[in-house]
């Protein structure tokens, strides 16, 4: 089954999402079928901020790192694509696919003097096309899951705005369509209905459960940064536990053996 028709199961494909080889090797033993990168959390790991602010180069090598130590397929956060151009990101996505990755998330927003503003639909539609009419004329398959962060900046017209971005999108070329922060399992429905593409949906504390997600309509499920953050905050209380108490005893507990 290949990572298209991995959207198209009887249940919501889960994605894990990774930031280094570790947490890919811990992601495919657990069984996951598919790969995600969290760009915030690889930038969190590398020491930069989540946004763009990375040098393509290094994600691509962080990105070889994993495709080494995992043959599960693997989709690439390329946030707004690490280009000013189609043709540039372009370039960036054909780099990705020469190694082996199945598919790119591309976000319809832009992070400048750290804040974030939804790109007009009409000119993102327009970059899109560009992209998958040369990525297609060059024999390069790439699963193009596009992210419209309307709930995600609380879009006064959230819903009303996706389904517009949507058909713009799919008429572009888009493959699935991302909508983090939607919790609401109506507008799932209604979005999913509407749109014609596989419907991806991020973890959020209100997410409804993933059978629900199914009967809402959707195809996929991401994690985001959120277990990168849950694993960053349990490394945060061990390194102070251990200087506080200055002993090294929490870290050879085993919870088997009390």
């Amino acid at each position: 089954m290949n990572f298209a028709e991995l959207h198209k199961q009887n249940s919501p494909l889960v994605i894990a999402n990774v930031w280094d080889a570790v947490s890919a090797i811990a992601a495919q033993k657990s069984g996951y079928q598919a790969l995600g990168t969290s760009s915030a959390a690889i930038a969190a790991t590398l020491g930069y901020e989540d946004g763009q602010t990375m040098p393509f180069d290094i994600l691509f090598y962080w990105v070889t790192r994993i495709r080494a130590v995992s043959d599960l397929p693997l989709s690439v956060d390329m946030e707004a694509g690490y280009g000013e151009t189609a043709q540039e990101i372009t370039d960036n996505l054909k780099r990705l696919a020469n190694i082996g990755v199945a598919g790119v998330n591309l976000e319809d927003s832009r992070v400048i003097n750290h804040v974030r503003r939804l790109d007009d639909a009409a000119e993102f539609s327009g970059t899109l096309t560009s992209i998958r009419k040369t990525l297609d004329s060059e024999g390069y398959r790439l699963f193009l899951n596009i992210r419209t962060d309307t709930y995600l900046l609380a879009h006064e017209c959230a819903l009303q705005e996706t389904l517009l971005r949507a058909r713009h999108y799919k008429a572009a070329g888009a493959d699935g369509l991302f909508v983090p922060c939607l919790t609401s399992e109506n507008d799932m429905r209604i979005i999913s209905d509407a749109a014609g593409l596989p419907l991806n949906v991020m973890c959020m504390p209100d997410l409804p459960s993933f059978s629900r997600l199914k009967k809402a309509g959707v195809s996929r499920i991401s994690m985001g940064n959120f277990v990168h953050a849950a694993i960053t905050s349990t490394l945060s209380n061990l390194m102070h536990n251990i200087q506080t108490h200055q002993t090294f005893e929490g870290l050879f507990v085993d919870e088997n053996h009390r």
